[in-house]
């Protein structure tokens, strides 16, 4: 596949095209930070007010792109099932991460193995090769390590007593070893990878600062992948190099995918326990149901994905021929990007989306995703999910928030969203 290069593209000013201008920002309106288009855990006010007007607005991405922002819950499905003229491996790189010493060509090495990155053909070689690999029966069978592990973590808050932080003693810990033990990766390295994925999703980092972060990573996994093929074992990366590593999978491509798959597969359900409690602390008569009917844990975990949306924002995609999304014109070159925060609460997906009602029947939200890119793990993420909020809840009846008065501790420009603190007592 030939790499695609992004179009240049002069952005318009309120001179020069001022009606399409004046549709996305006002002429004298700064372009927003994406990363920072969050109230806690409700929707900025600006993005729910465009969305309900049909409007679309430059935003500018964590990689320093400014895009065209869709958040109608039709409009971010159009785009994330648009593979084909809105792509996300035509992006080049940044003005700062081309400062950076960042090109084209390191861009197609930094997309290798990470599926979120890549699209077809690429994507859809390696997304069948480890979809082959990582099926749903395996992650279902993770089922009663899962349950220890929950087990195991709340044993110990139990033994330690309130108060405690929820974050730091179950709901990053949990996910951590699952997807370190489903990845073979020695649970010692946990400090050093979660250190590593925290600076990941600041958006506050410099773009020099994240080519070093990069560099780190690459060099850890790449270690990673050479002692797993000396002495491989049955985990997840071992089966991937037994069964495509000499041929359908380059060590590249390994490198990228286990990042993806270690940095994505702990983070986003972590977060999604600690948002999700706290959105249940505040709904005690829903927490009651969670805890005490089983009935209700499946619809409950969907609403809570729906309802958090931790992965708030896509990817920043590029229209390679011009197209329309809903009734907005997309030009050859333009970015786009969505807020799935904001489609999972539009009032044409649900009347009452900004409410959180664990009774309600599932939804098609977008809290994986859409289209090809929906996430790869999202059946071993509800599983972790379905174990062990109800867990916690259960066998810690009397939780509750240890500083009810204090403003809870968001990690504010994040590219997941969640808590970096959430101080509990029962």
């Amino acid at each position: 596949m030939t790499e695609m290069h992004e179009p240049t593209v002069t952005e318009p000013s309120s001179t020069q095209d001022p009606v399409r201008w004046a549709r996305r920002n006002g002429p004298d309106e700064a372009v927003p930070e994406l990363a920072a288009l969050l109230n806690g855990v409700d929707i900025d006010p600006g993005v729910r007010s465009r969305r309900d007007a049909g409007e679309v607005y430059r935003v500018r991405s964590p990689l320093g792109h400014e895009a065209t922002l869709f958040s109608r819950y039709d409009d971010v499905r159009a785009v994330h099932g648009d593979a084909e003229r809105l792509r996300l491996d035509a992006i080049g790189p940044s003005a700062g991460l081309a400062a950076a010493g960042v090109d084209d060509e390191d861009m197609k090495h930094r997309r290798a193995g990470r599926l979120l990155m890549l699209d077809p053909p690429e994507h859809t070689r390696l997304r069948r090769l480890v979809t082959a690999t990582f099926t749903v029966r395996r992650a279902r069978a993770l089922a009663p390590r899962i349950q220890a592990i929950v087990n195991e973590h709340l044993d110990a808050m139990a033994a330690t007593g309130p108060p405690t932080d929820l974050v730091s003693a179950f709901a990053l810990p949990v996910p951590s070893l699952v997807i370190c033990e489903l990845l073979g990766v020695p649970y010692a390295d946990r400090a050093e990878f979660g250190a590593r994925s925290n600076r990941f999703f600041d958006t506050t980092m410099s773009p020099r600062e994240r080519v070093r972060l990069d560099a780190e990573a690459d060099a850890y996994m790449q270690a990673l992948v050479a002692r797993h093929r000396q002495n491989p074992g049955d985990d997840l990366l071992s089966l991937l190099i037994r069964e495509h590593g000499s041929g359908a999978l380059s060590d590249e491509e390994l490198v990228g995918l286990a990042d993806l798959l270690l940095i994505a597969g702990h983070e986003t359900t972590a977060n999604v326990i600690s948002l999700g409690t706290l959105a249940l602390l505040h709904h005690p008569d829903q927490l009651a149901l969670v805890r005490d009917d089983p009935s209700t844990v499946h619809n409950a975990i969907e609403e809570l994905l729906r309802f958090t949306s931790v992965l708030h924002s896509g990817f920043v995609r590029v229209a390679v021929e011009d197209t329309t999304i809903g009734r907005h014109q997309v030009r050859r070159g333009d970015h786009v990007v969505t807020s799935l925060h904001a489609a999972n609460r539009d009032p044409t997906l649900l009347a009452d989306g900004d409410e959180l009602d664990v009774t309600r029947a599932r939804c098609p939200h977008l809290a994986f995703g859409h289209g090809i890119h929906h996430c790869l793990g999202a059946t071993l993420a509800r599983l972790e999910l379905q174990l062990a909020l109800p867990a916690l809840l259960q066998r810690f009846p009397g939780l509750r928030l240890a500083a009810p008065e204090t403003t809870p501790d968001f990690k504010d420009r994040a590219l997941i969203h969640g808590l970096r603190s959430l101080p509990v007592t029962w």
